[in-house]
């Protein structure tokens, strides 16, 4: 590893991280975990959870996206069960890909995006966090194009705030 790339307190790498959410991606596929659909809110439950990792399917309609966040002290990875997705990252200024059904990304440390479904179908993710999430920082692309935090949630959940599969929301905490 390069003295520039930042590690997490964890064991897992994004490597294994990518290779965890693809496993689970299968699994689903597979009709081995409900998947719920929500107009309104994008749609969340926790699939696993330890000391080190957690896993969560994420259902998304057409146009819900996330704000621009990171995964605060968090390494990730996600990846595209079903539909597309399109996630902006921050590198220098905002740049886009697409991922395309069984694709996915990996989020070190620092990694600034948004996601969102901008295709007129419906779309399914699998996401993994570790160590698993305590925190996100928001942001928001300033007028003069530098990348500025607006504001930070402490969140056991990716979808902060959201339903989830028993109806309660994330804890909440620091604005």
């Amino acid at each position: 590893m390069t003295a520039d790339i930042a590690t997490a307190p964890t064991p897992l790498t994004l490597d294994r991280l990518a290779a965890l959410t693809a496993e689970v991606a299968e699994e689903v596929r597979r009709g081995l975990h409900e998947i719920r659909f929500d107009a309104e809110n994008r749609w969340s439950v926790r699939l696993h959870a330890d000391d080190h990792t957690d896993v969560w399917l994420i259902s998304w309609t057409p146009d819900q996206s996330t704000r621009l966040h990171d995964h605060a002290g968090s390494l990730g990875a996600l990846t595209v069960v079903a539909g597309e997705l399109v996630e902006r990252y921050w590198a220098g200024g905002l740049r886009e890909r697409t991922l395309a059904d069984g694709g996915g990304g990996r989020f070190p440390l620092g990694h600034v995006h948004d996601v969102v479904n901008a295709s007129d179908a419906p779309a399914v993710s699998v996401h993994a966090y570790s160590p698993p999430l305590t925190a996100m920082h928001y942001y928001e692309v300033g007028g003069d194009g530098a990348l500025r935090r607006t504001d930070s949630v402490l969140t056991t959940d990716p979808e902060p705030g959201a339903p989830t599969l028993d109806g309660v929301p994330a804890r909440e905490g620091v604005r």
